[in-house]
């Protein structure tokens, strides 16, 4: 019996229970109202619930009389051992054992679907993240970034949502000016500009330039010199970035660029949606957005005195067009230095009639610091001021940088030592998680080698007590799935997999699937391979979403 069963069978005990004390009290009552929890002390069964206490105001009950009365009813449903009331009005469920192990099969039957759902197949969601301007390496904030927000992506997909993933290409503004001035400092021979940008990066892009332009560049005046440097440099750092994420593993739907928004005409059209709306006004020669009435602590310059745009002229377009193109949520993961910047982006979103937090949410992401050599890392060889993606990579590879930065909640500063994750022992979370999938394939082969097949399955079998937490926490893989789609946080599945592994480790260690010695197969040594097969099943499609591997040897 999986938890949607069981909610199944809680709603159908509680809904006459509650129409027979107050007439018309369950209506609109459905599953999803009756929460149900693991309890943190596996002595008190296996699933725990508060729906006496949540609803007893409603049906005008005693909360912890109605609970035994629900407790009562929920006895008599197959596959439910014993029910219990605990406190102010707890349930205590414990299912017998044939109910709890038959997941076990239907986990194997439903291979990489297994914990996947439609409950989002309403949202369409622009997924905006990274966005690193092109004027170098992608750093680790960004890299941060490009872990969480792809794992982000894949679980909001497994729970039904219809996601783009989006990069914001920065290609207008002071900072690409600055860049291109410091790949002719550096062609030139010329030291770099006091605002410029430095690295061995910058002497091979500005080389990649002159090979690749059509002509002498040196014969050009400054200001063409200037504009070709943009424009080739520009370019080439860009296919670097997205060489770098592709070898990462994370590939974008969409490359939108700034520049579209200045030379379409988005930011006129935003301009002219805010003022149909009556947010719009002019003061001091400049146009304003009356911002304060949507919570920001002041009104914005939308078009400056002079008649440029100012910056939030394009935060106002591209929301908007993201909008227009469909999506109904909007999610844009932002670096530490942006958290000041939430709260207009918020009256932004209100301004255009939106709902904040809902169509428009912002992520906000914390520093990462590496460690080696218990000393903080802090140079790269290439971009020479800060770490790069590359950098990492070169250090503990693919699946190591991935799973570490998605480990973490965003919103924490996060500390990766490089020497645990070069390790091949239990210190290194990957390391663990990893090969408790590769044991599980170790397993089915050598079940294989001895004649143990999946012929047979007699859940009432797995009885043992690692067995029972083992299957527990499987059960809990399409809720932790569902939770951190809902609150954005991919970290919580990796955290979950490591229990899961935990659990599996030791298992291993208590439960045989080979018979010892001679002794003939049993059927609880086939039924134990379903569960074998299930956990490493379950480790496969969270790993999976994670964007790491899951190897079948290590």
């Amino acid at each position: 019996m999986d938890p949607a069963a069981l909610s199944a069978a809680l709603l159908a005990v509680i809904a006459p229970l509650a129409e027979a004390r107050r007439e018309g009290s369950s209506e609109g009552l459905t599953a999803a109202d009756l929460p149900l929890e693991r309890p943190k002390n596996r002595d008190h069964g296996d699933w725990a619930s508060n729906a006496a206490l949540k609803l007893s105001k409603v049906v005008g009950a005693n909360p912890r009389e109605f609970a035994g009365e629900i407790a009562a009813g929920l006895a008599a449903v197959d596959g439910v051992a014993s029910v219990e009331v605990a406190g102010p009005g707890f349930i205590n469920i414990r299912l017998d054992a044939a109910a709890a192990g038959a997941l076990a099969k239907t986990i194997v039957e439903q291979g990489a679907a297994f914990g996947t759902n439609d409950s989002r197949a309403d949202e369409v969601i622009n997924l905006e993240f990274v966005s690193a301007n092109p004027t170098g390496p992608i750093h680790l904030g960004g890299t941060r970034w490009a872990a969480l927000g792809d794992a982000l992506a894949r679980i909001l997909s497994s729970q039904g949502a219809r996601v783009t993933r989006e990069y914001y290409f920065n290609d207008h503004g002071a900072q690409i000016d600055r860049f291109a001035r410091s790949l002719v400092a550096a062609h030139q021979g010329d030291p770099t500009p006091e605002d410029g940008y430095g690295g061995a990066y910058i002497g091979d892009i500005a080389k990649r330039v002159a090979e690749a332009y059509d002509g002498d560049i040196d014969a050009l005046d400054a200001d063409a010199k200037q504009e070709a440097f943009r424009e080739l440099g520009v370019n080439f750092m860009f296919d670097e970035i997205k060489q770098s994420l592709h070898e990462f593993g994370v590939d974008f739907d969409v490359y939108f660029h700034e520049n579209d928004l200045h030379n379409s005409g988005a930011v006129e059209r935003a301009v002219a949606r805010l003022r149909e709306l009556g947010h719009i006004f002019e003061a001091d020669g400049a146009t304003w957005l009356r911002s304060t009435e949507f919570g920001d602590d002041k009104d914005r310059v939308i078009i400056k005195s002079d008649g440029n745009p100012a910056y939030i002229s394009g935060d106002l377009a591209y929301y908007l067009d993201k909008r227009e193109r469909g999506f109904n949520r909007c999610i844009i993961m932002l670096g530490a230095d942006h958290h000041g910047y939430v709260q207009r982006l918020m009256a932004m979103c209100a301004a255009f009639g939106d709902e904040p937090n809902v169509n428009l949410q912002v992520l906000i992401g914390q520093m990462v610091n590496l460690v080696r050599d218990g000393q903080p890392m802090r140079m790269s060889k290439r971009a020479g001021t800060v770490v790069t993606l590359e950098d990492l990579v070169e250090i503990v590879g693919v699946d190591a940088a991935r799973y570490a930065l998605t480990r973490s909640s965003a919103d924490s500063n996060l500390d990766i030592d490089l020497d645990v994750l070069q390790k091949r022992t239990n210190d290194n979370p990957v390391f663990y998680v990893q090969y408790a999938h590769a044991r599980t394939h170790n397993v089915a082969r050598n079940a294989h080698a001895s004649g143990v097949d999946r012929s047979e399955f007699a859940p009432e079998l797995l009885d043992h007590e690692t067995e029972s937490a083992l299957l527990g926490a499987l059960q809990e893989f399409p809720r932790i799935l569902a939770y951190a789609a809902e609150v954005r946080e991919p970290h919580r599945v990796a955290r979950y997999l490591e229990e899961l592994a935990g659990l599996y480790h030791r298992w291993y260690d208590n439960c045989r699937v080979i018979p010892l010695g001679d002794a003939p197969v049993e059927p609880v040594h086939r039924t134990r391979l379903w569960l074998n097969d299930a956990t490493g099943q379950v480790l496969r499609n969270g790993l999976t979403l994670l964007g790491v591997s899951a190897p079948e040897r290590m």
